[in-house]
């Protein structure tokens, strides 16, 4: 066979000449195989593309029967093609009738070609079909030939995903690309979207594909490289991690690749067989990719997703991509894919336009989903795979309640959850309905209804909920989306927004919960192997009493000549309590001193979630203007639960008896105290478990603003007073082994009480 060292080059342009004409599908794809065929001198050169039913269809050949077109098929796995397509790996055989995946098709006519090199047809790792040349002498193809076919392969891809093959796909049949495909996760916050995908890092879509000159497109490539190193570089060199929302480990594992040889050959033999410098790196990360992708080892598959980032950042450098460009194209009802983000990243987007966010990692209480949940949308986390499996544009449901993610969903699915969201917006109609209800129960018992916030997000629901105050505003996500840590003037000035936007509603303002899970990227604390039982909250607050007088100075001045309500997380003992009233006295004395208006009232409170507090209640109660109890936490630390461990977390039940037992006992030491004592966490925003929380004897919960108005409409049919009878006689029952849930589910039937 001739020398190819020119062959790509003048084939590449052939081809390139090619998708220009206005040519009809199969025409084109025709005169490719030939033109493949003709410049490699090969007898045989035949394309099958992958089916969503995992078939392997011979789309168009030169050198093999005609007639087989569209109707020769392999499953995926199944002879050699199929072996290609599975593996994405490439087969270079003297003897194809000889390996042991070697499958006839009596069909074709191919049993008189013996020489076989096939390479798959890949796009972002995936393999969409497999490009194939065939020759009747036994001989084994060279690496520029290979080089050769996995280039042209390049080109078939982008046919393939342009969907312009649908018009001669079958008839009942769709291709692989297409398919529906469903993603199961974990639902982080309820809600369901229906929208379009946007990738939060998106892939950059090559056009440009072949070049004009090598020289320029080496030079341009070296530039990138260049400049890529640099940032790396800088990076780790002021220690700005953070930022780029990775670990340091990461950058140094960026920096290795950055400078790997290896990489640079192969992206520099690409570009001389014909690719522009952006389609070298995207055939080489797709190789890389496809190899990895299917490596049981984690670690390496890790690597794989630090390789895929670092060339993404590569591509972003040769063709100049910027967010702002991304933003131009922003959908109407928009579903962000991330492998992992930041919450400032989230706040980036437009938040009218936001429908749904799909992680691939994360936890339910990362601050991304902190943030997300914030913002009223659905979330679903630890969706393997979702952001290789989805393209930009895509049409997606989440599904919150169920952790499923729909990517480009089946019609009859899509319908269904049409209908689902519209049933969903009835309801949230009728709970609008009663937003200026007084939440009055059946019997006359005035319940306070609160909602949780922490961002001036969040504040707008107030009112559009009818909730009566913030019960809980976490100041900590103030910190966690800024870069650098807020001043003084700052926090007081969004302190001060806060309590204007709020109208009069009272805002119980808790102070920094920070550490444990909450990292803010510019304080960094000790690595510890349990974080939610160590240096968080109050403690690294009493640790750091510069940090705590800061914020306190911020919350005095800001709510000068109004009254303020603030509580101290993560309690264990009374006497942190007392220390940081000594702070606090000294901030009054302070701003006194220098003619600074004060709150004309302060409230002074805390969360009540360790449970040591449990046998110092009379001491608290005495100690404190109010107690406000975080059932979250509480649950996990008197249930030794890891609310983040799936094995676990739906092990116990909240509304178990000694959980409830304990809520009650709290709830009676705060009546025999006089001492106002409020719920906030998940319990608070179901109408089941918040109906319970009525009846042991809370008259006062905080909950996310989406909740208030399926819990008013409990509590408006619930008479109070039959449900404590039930209930506690219940909880004093040591004999009984009937469920409280069962109790309390019964008891709502009855009353048709509408959970």
């Amino acid at each position: 066979m001739r020398d190819l060292s020119a062959g790509p080059r003048v084939l590449l342009k052939r081809l390139r000449e090619l998708m220009a004409e206005p040519l009809e599908p199969q025409e084109r794809l025709d005169q490719i195989v030939r033109q493949i065929a003709s410049n490699m001198v090969a007898e045989v050169c035949s394309v099958y593309v992958l089916r969503a039913d995992s078939v392997l269809e011979l789309y168009a050949t030169e050198g093999l029967n005609k007639d087989a077109v569209h109707l020769a098929q392999l499953k995926m796995g199944q002879g050699l093609v199929g072996t290609i397509a599975a593996s994405a790996q490439s087969l270079n055989l003297s003897d194809a009738q000889a390996h042991p995946a070697f499958r006839y098709l009596p069909e074709t006519g191919e049993e008189i070609y013996h020489s076989f090199l096939g390479v798959p047809i890949l796009r972002a790792g995936r393999s969409l079909g497999v490009l194939v040349v065939q020759n009747k002498a036994q001989r084994n193809y060279r690496e520029e030939e290979l080089e050769a076919l996995e280039t042209t392969a390049m080109v078939l891809a982008e046919i393939i995903a342009t969907g312009e093959l649908k018009k001669i796909t079958r008839p009942g049949l769709e291709l692989d690309l297409t398919r529906a495909v469903t993603i199961d996760g974990d639902g982080y916050n309820e809600g369901i979207g229906l929208g379009y995908v946007v990738l939060h890092e998106p892939r950059i879509v090559v056009t440009n594909l072949l070049n004009e000159d090598t020289e320029t497109e080496i030079r341009r490539l070296a530039d990138a490289l260049g400049s890529l190193r640099i940032s790396i570089d800088d990076m780790l060199s002021r220690r700005e991690v953070s930022m780029e929302g990775e670990h340091r480990e990461v950058l140094e594992t960026y920096r290795m690749f950055a400078h790997d040889q290896g990489w640079v050959r192969r992206m520099e033999e690409a570009i001389h067989n014909g690719l522009t410098a952006e389609a070298a790196v995207e055939k080489v990360q797709s190789d890389t990719k496809a190899r990895m992708i299917r490596l049981m080892d984690p670690y390496l598959r890790e690597r794989m997703h630090d390789f895929d980032d670092l060339a993404n950042r590569l591509l972003r450098q040769l063709t100049g991509f910027s967010s702002q460009s991304q933003a131009e194209g922003f959908p109407a009802d928009a579903i962000i894919f991330a492998r992992a983000m930041g919450a400032a990243e989230l706040l980036d987007y437009p938040r009218t336009n936001l429908r749904g966010l799909v992680l691939e990692e994360g936890a339910v209480t990362s601050h991304v989903v902190i943030v997300a949940r914030a913002m009223g949308i659905a979330v679903v986390g630890q969706a393997a795979g979702a952001v290789a499996l989805a393209e930009n544009g895509d049409p997606v449901i989440i599904d919150g309640d169920d952790g499923q993610v729909h990517v480009r969903p089946m019609a009859d699915l899509q319908k269904a959850y049409e209908e689902k969201v519209k049933l969903r917006a009835r309801r949230q109609e009728q709970f609008r309905a009663l937003r200026d209800v007084e939440p009055l129960t059946k019997d006359g018992k005035r319940i306070m209804l609160q909602m949780n916030a922490g961002l001036l997000v969040d504040l707008p629901q107030l009112a559009e909920s009818g909730a009566q105050g913030i019960g809980l505003f976490r100041t900590e996500l103030q910190f966690m989306i800024s870069s650098t840590m807020p001043k003084g003037e700052e926090q007081e000035a969004f302190y001060r927004s806060v309590l204007r936007q709020a109208g009069g509603r009272p805002v119980t303002f808790r102070t920094l919960d920070i550490g444990g899970d909450k990292v803010v990227s510019y304080f960094r604390g000790h690595e510890e192997e349990n974080p939610a039982l160590g240096w968080r909250a109050i403690r690294l607050s009493l640790d750091r009493p510069g940090l705590l007088r800061t914020q306190l100075r911020a919350l005095l001045k800001a709510a000068a000549g109004a009254e303020l309500k603030m509580m101290l997380p993560m309690v264990t003992e009374v006497a942190e309590i007392r220390a940081v009233r000594e702070l606090m006295q000294k901030e009054v004395q302070h701003l006194s001193k220098f003619g600074h208006p004060l709150p004309k009232k302060l409230q002074f409170g805390a969360m009540l979630e360790v449970p040591a507090l449990l046998w110092q209640l009379e001491e608290l109660m005495e100690e404190v203007d109010f107690v406000s109890v975080g059932s979250n936490d509480l649950f996990q630390f008197t249930m030794a639960v890891d609310r983040g461990n799936a094995r676990v977390a739906d092990r116990f039940d909240v509304l178990g008896r000694p959980f409830l037992r304990i809520l009650r006992d709290i709830v009676r030491a705060a009546d025999k105290h006089e001492t106002p004592v409020t719920l906030c966490g998940e319990m608070a925003g179901r109408p089941l478990s918040a109906m319970a929380l009525l009846g042991i004897g809370f008259r006062s919960i905080s909950m996310s603003p989406t909740a208030i108005g399926p819990v008013k409409a409990m509590l408006l049919g619930l008479d109070v007073d039959q449900l404590s009878r039930d209930l506690n006689a219940a909880l004093d029952d040591h004999h009984s082994h009937l469920p409280l849930r069962d109790i309390l589910v019964g008891f709502a039937e009855d009353n048709n009480i509408p959970l």
